[in-house]
């Protein structure tokens, strides 16, 4: 009889160590743990530490506090300037209510996922290619509230932060804008060109204004340009002469300076030269004006003679 009460007390000693130990729950630090008894969820939080709860009665279920980093698969949409692209996204969201996100939504990772996908294909057909390539900063702040708007009230999830990750283009987009890069760069490279030839220009005109008031200073600037030529070691130098010293040289050999051209008359007034013209003499009255004959036309037809034909010649 002894025996069978040690064996018994030693079963409901197991028994409630066996419970006890499925009753000790170990909370991590970036977790927060909901206990549901019999069903009915717990008000009661559950925070990092070790927890006891009672067993078969209770059941704690874990969540994650921590951001979570999810990738939005690629997708392929029209933007409003009807360009076929494929973007994809990383989204970073928490948990910000542990009750909302177990009780409300079955499973929040998946849904968030697809809430994701569709915010970010209506976000693609509402935006430009342009913004889609240069202007991520709105896009990205565009789409985080998109997405954000349906999960922090209902499902208690918090949107930190979405980003575009990459924008895949078609291969004759692609080659198109390649072209309108190397156009705009040449435009640039033109306009540069242009504005410095401008500014050389004016830096030349005023080197000129400075030199014409010293012919000295045109002479030293020949004399070092024949300099930097002969540094190319050539075998003919070209010496360049100054029209003003041909000049000089005809002024002393004692050359007459080129006669100019005369002004030519200018013409009499209409009303005198008439006056100087004869008057023509008017013929007495009762006679005629005697008629001039034309010789006669005489008709340069060439003559066209019949040959006649003799019997002999047959």
């Amino acid at each position: 009889m002894e025996s069978v009460l040690i064996v018994l007390i030693m079963l409901v000693g197991l028994f409630l160590l066996v419970a006890v130990v499925r009753g000790i729950r170990v909370v991590q630090q970036f977790e927060t743990g909901i206990v549901f008894r019999l069903g009915r969820i717990q008000s009661e939080i559950r925070g990092p530490g070790l927890h006891v709860i009672v067993p078969i009665v209770d059941r704690m279920q874990k969540v994650n506090m921590q951001i979570i980093t999810m990738g939005v698969p690629a997708q392929e949409g029209i933007t409003r300037d009807n360009v076929s692209v494929r973007v994809d996204a990383v989204v970073y969201f928490r948990v910000i209510d542990p009750i909302k996100a177990i009780v409300n939504v079955q499973n929040y990772l998946f849904a968030i996922s697809q809430v994701a996908q569709t915010s970010l294909r209506s976000v693609i057909g509402q935006s430009e290619l342009d913004q889609l390539l240069s202007d991520r900063d709105s896009l990205n702040t565009q789409l985080k509230a998109v997405i954000d708007e349906p999960t922090e009230g209902p499902w208690g999830i918090r949107i930190e932060r979405v980003e575009v990750k990459d924008v895949t283009l078609p291969e004759g987009m692609k080659r198109s804008m390649s072209r309108q890069a190397e156009a705009e760069r040449e435009r640039r490279a033109r306009i540069i060109t242009a504005d410095g030839e401008f500014q050389a220009s004016k830096r030349l005109a005023a080197a000129a204004r400075e030199m014409s008031a010293d012919p000295a200073a045109l002479q030293l600037r020949l004399l070092q340009t024949v300099v930097e030529v002969a540094a190319e070691k050539n075998s003919t130098l070209v010496m360049p002469l100054p029209v003003e010293m041909l000049r000089f040289f005809e002024k002393a050999s004692g050359g007459a300076e080129p006669r100019r051209p005369e002004p030519e008359p200018e013409p009499e007034p209409v009303e005198e030269a008439l006056e100087e013209l004869e008057p023509v003499e008017e013929l007495p009255q009762g006679e005629e004006m005697p008629q001039i004959q034309a010789p006669p036309v005489r008709d340069h037809a060439p003559t066209v003679q019949t040959p006649v034909w003799k019997e002999e010649d047959r």
